[in-house]
């Protein structure tokens, strides 16, 4: 007799570029929310009903009414998300970061409405800018309360300088009262991300310590009173990978709790799968589930204190022999739908109808050419996130450019300051060519040998990374007999990884990473003379696993 054994949670869960989650429960249904920064639309959202298989949702904030990034830099805008819900309604509170040069971040806090996860949401509430990573706890009294680090810009000061709680009057929507500085942190210092939650008459202020790389951490602390004094578990953090190098998930913290029905915890938190121990990470920060208990004394424990990649999965829930595909992992399309599938983003602008078409030609996905890749207010980048470490994506295209100030193709996509472009454009003398640029810490180059002509409007282009690997190739003629031919020698896939862009001058970031590897379609129209590209479709398939 063949023994059937129960799925459980896989780590991570949401692979790829998903960061900072914030979990919450309504009922039986489980939404998890990330950070997106200079993407749109702003705070992607996953549902799921067992903690084991999730759904994409999209993004939440679509439009610049909601959130404009329009000039934002590499990895500012939307960061650490909160996500909850009080009677009856969603409330998701985001912070816009300006800048991070010298000390500054000119977090502006706002907070939107709804009555889904994903909207449509009230006009944004202008809340302070104290401080990034901001969250809301619905106290049982019925109060409301603001949390977020606080930000001290000072020369010689600690610019994480505490957590800090004001209340917010729900009817009036706005904060008020005094501001009351609740927790100075730890020694692992760097404290922020702070999430509140009740037990049992304890107040549990869940917060990450350490910085966002590989000393990364969770802390709690607690306190019989709202306004503090919270002491710090005594026996240290609740989850950290920091000093086992040898473990797949690293860089784990910045987590939120959820409660099951069944009266099980959960920590929904941040991992990042190095390709070598310690080193790149080009999937970006992900998502990952641990489950939590609590001692005697009322402290809340995960195993061993590190993330694991197999985890139980709750008690009472449905789950399928057979593990789904998601739709991150694999999709073909064929642009038949009116708008944006949810696992496209778009680059510091939504995708509106002054760039974005999908009407004026049936089954095609019209983009008009924006900026040049260092341009930050208008650029035509419509991309998907990479989510395994082995995939391919695949485009059929039509373009016919006027010269050499119009590109159109296929993108592996950092930042600004890191990307790979398979394109097509016109040599001086008008014929029709396809070439491969590069662009290293800002440096723009052409891989030699590419460059050839290509006859006709309609043009096959591949990309495919293997580890660190990364291949392009071209069909002249697509199709299903199509001629793939090799587009230069294979480039390093790691240049698209956070480590790798994040910069310092001096102790002072020049740069930094916080998001992840990318892969899409790319228009540019440098002359902003009307040029732009019509893709018949596009195919991303990633490795995964079926058990």
């Amino acid at each position: 007799m063949k023994t059937v054994t129960r799925r459980a949670i896989r780590n991570p869960v949401l692979t790829g570029f998903h960061p900072d989650p914030s979990i919450v429960r309504v009922g039986s249904d489980y939404f998890i929310a990330t950070s997106t920064f200079e993407w749109m639309p702003g705070v992607r959202i996953h549902h799921s009903t067992n903690l084991v298989d999730w759904r994409p949702m999209g993004g939440a904030l679509t439009e610049k009414r909601l959130l404009d990034l329009t000039g934002a830099g590499d990895s500012n805008g939307v960061w650490a998300p909160s996500l909850s819900y009080h009677d009856g309604v969603f409330h998701l509170l985001y912070t816009d970061v300006a800048t991070f040069q010298a000390g500054y971040w000119d977090p502006q806090n706002y907070l939107v409405t709804g009555p889904t996860p994903t909207g449509p949401w009230s006009d944004p509430v202008v809340l302070h800018g104290r401080g990034f990573d901001a969250s809301l706890f619905h106290d049982e009294d019925g109060t409301t309360w603001m949390l977020s680090m606080v930000a001290d810009w000072r020369p010689g000061r600690n610019r994480f300088a505490g957590i800090s709680l004001q209340q917010y009057d729900l009817q009036a929507r706005r904060l008020v009262g005094p501001e009351h500085a609740i927790f100075q942190g730890t020694g692992a210092a760097l404290t922020e991300a702070p999430n509140l939650y009740r037990k049992d008459g304890w107040y549990y202020l869940v917060t990450a310590e350490g910085g966002t790389s590989w000393e990364h951490q969770v802390t709690v602390a607690r306190s019989s009173h709202l306004l503090g004094p919270y002491l710090a578990d005594p026996s240290g953090p609740l989850l950290t990978s920091y000093g086992k190098p040898d473990l797949t998930l690293q860089k784990a913290g910045h987590g939120s709790l959820v409660r099951t029905p069944g009266g099980q915890w959960y920590l929904a938190h941040l991992v990042g799968r190095p390709y070598t121990p310690l080193g790149r990470c080009v999937l970006g920060r992900e998502t990952a589930i641990q489950e939590v208990t609590w001692t005697d004394t009322g402290w809340p424990r995960i195993a061993d204190g590190r993330p694991s990649v197999m985890v139980a999965a709750p008690e009472g829930v449905t789950i399928a022999d057979v593990r789904p595909v998601s739709s991150e992992e694999f999709e073909d399309d064929h642009f038949d739908e009116p708008t944006l599938g949810v696992n496209w983003s778009t680059l510091r602008r939504p995708a509106d109808p002054s760039w974005i078409d999908l009407s004026t030609r049936p089954s095609f996905l019209r983009i008009r050419g924006g900026q040049s890749p260092m341009g930050r207010q208008r650029p035509s980048l419509v991309a998907r996130r990479v989510v395994a470490e082995n995939c391919a994506f695949e485009a059929v295209m039509e373009f016919t450019p006027r010269n050499y100030r119009q590109l159109a193709g296929i993108t592996a996509y950092y930042n600004s300051r890191n990307w790979y472009f398979l394109h097509v454009t016109a040599d001086d003398d008008g014929t029709r060519v396809v070439d491969l640029l590069t662009c290293d810490s800002g440096r723009v180059t052409i891989v030699p040998g590419v460059r050839t002509a290509v006859p006709g409007d309609r043009t096959g282009l591949r990309l495919r990374f293997d580890g660190p690997s990364l291949t392009f190739q071209y069909a002249a003629e697509p199709g299903p007999d199509a001629v793939w031919t090799q587009a230069g020698p294979a480039q390093d896939a790691t240049t698209l990884s956070d480590e790798y862009a994040a910069q310092a001058v001096d102790g002072e970031p020049e740069a930094w990473g916080f998001t992840g590897a990318f892969t899409g379609l790319w228009v540019q129209d440098l002359g902003a003379e009307g040029g732009y590209a019509d893709f018949d479709r596009a195919v991303y398939s990633g490795s995964f696993s079926a058990t």
